[in-house]
């Protein structure tokens, strides 16, 4: 299968299945020096953990980190990392009754007319636990960043019809929905919980921020750092939409509303507004990077549905198994790893955008 592999200089490479015995991922191009440990990696991971959601699936994993190489003492080496999380809660019995059967909103059917074969147990590469590699190299990524100042936090903005008006960043960590509007998250709650006992599902959408990336990040023509942001979040396996600052609301504009006007501030370039979501000419122009993410319902409920078998026969059918009814919430870290690997790795492309870079390097 190819397709497990993402980045220029900061490469990972994810690997394993839903219920297979592990899974993991292989960071190539981290620069040596940087302060990571399993517990720094175990942060992120706690946060999509499986179980640690009120409203999502019952499958508890402690999904404990484990690092196999690229780090001594605490710090890299400049070889590549590998993490690895083993598997112990699989309860692959639960998906016996969709062995020859395509679950409506699920990659069994694509899967099954690429390959021929699929592991029906939980979707194997195809289940959103493959996020849990991402996560883990997000983490290093998140310590890379660190270092040049920059940081990269994502919020739940929306759970079906429930949208968050006011923003708390201190409230995102303490209500299960990872919003920043405490009453937007009690009245997600009362959603969840009516469509939870309809044995139904939801989406949301999440808005992500990165603030302290400088000017210039990103290329002019394929590579546009919106370019490579959006499929890099709409490589996350629920998402169905991305926008970039006003996004399709800018469509509506005139432009003299959508240009965001420059300013000068202590002598250095600011803007007004910021319409352009921080990329301009798909370059990074020094502002605030805000990305959303319109991520649909959990496609495994609990209600009966048509579908077909393998011999294109009809069949109805009703999904076993532990699920979660809103993945939104344990996204919003699936979502600000996959921008903090894009963004470093296009940060250690730029470096070779001017001779006066390769002469700090080579002429000190």
């Amino acid at each position: 299968m190819s397709g497990s592999i993402y980045g220029n200089i900061f490469k990972i490479s994810t690997w394993g299945e839903s219920h297979g015995k592990a899974l993991g991922v292989v960071v190539d191009g981290c620069p040596a020096g940087v302060h990571i440990d399993e517990e720094i990696i175990q942060q992120d991971l706690d946060r999509r953990r499986p179980g640690a959601f009120k409203y999502g699936t019952k499958r508890n994993e402690s999904d404990s980190v484990q690092i196999l190489s690229g780090v001594f003492d605490g710090i890299t080496t400049g070889t590549p990392v590998s993490l690895i999380v083993f598997n112990k809660d699989q309860k692959s019995r639960d998906y016996g009754n969709i062995m020859n059967v395509f679950r409506p909103g699920h990659a069994d059917y694509t899967f099954q007319s690429k390959y021929g074969i699929r592991d029906y147990r939980g979707g194997g590469r195809s289940s959103g636990r493959e996020t849990l590699s991402r996560t883990a190299a997000g983490a290093i990524a998140r310590a890379c960043l660190k270092e040049l100042g920059i940081e990269v936090y994502a919020y739940t903005k929306s759970i079906g019809n429930v949208t968050a008006n006011t923003f708390d960043r201190n409230e995102i960590m303490q209500n299960p929905f990872c919003m920043p509007d405490r009453k937007a998250a009690e009245e997600a709650a009362v959603l969840m919980e009516k469509t939870a006992a309809s044995q139904d599902s939801l989406g949301g959408i999440i808005e992500c921020i990165a603030d302290g990336v400088p000017a210039g990040v990103g290329e002019t023509v394929f590579d546009k750092l919106d370019a490579c942001l959006s499929k890099a979040v709409m490589s996350i396996g629920a998402v169905k939409g991305v926008e970039i600052g006003a996004g399709f609301s800018a469509a509506g504009m005139h432009g003299s509303e959508n240009n965001d006007s420059f300013t000068a501030i202590n002598g250095k370039a600011a803007k007004l507004t910021n319409n352009s979501g921080g990329i301009l000419g798909g370059m990074s122009d020094g502002s605030q990077i805000i990305i959303r993410a319109a991520f649909k319902p959990t496609p495994s409920i609990s209600r009966p549905q048509k579908t077909i078998n393998k011999n294109i026969e009809e069949e109805e059918i009703i999904i076993k198994g532990r699920h979660d009814p809103v993945i939104v919430p344990r996204a919003v870290v699936v979502t600000e790893a996959m921008v903090m690997i894009t963004l470093l790795d296009l940060m250690l492309v730029n470096m070779s955008a001017r001779i006066e870079n390769v002469k700090k390097i080579y002429k000190g």
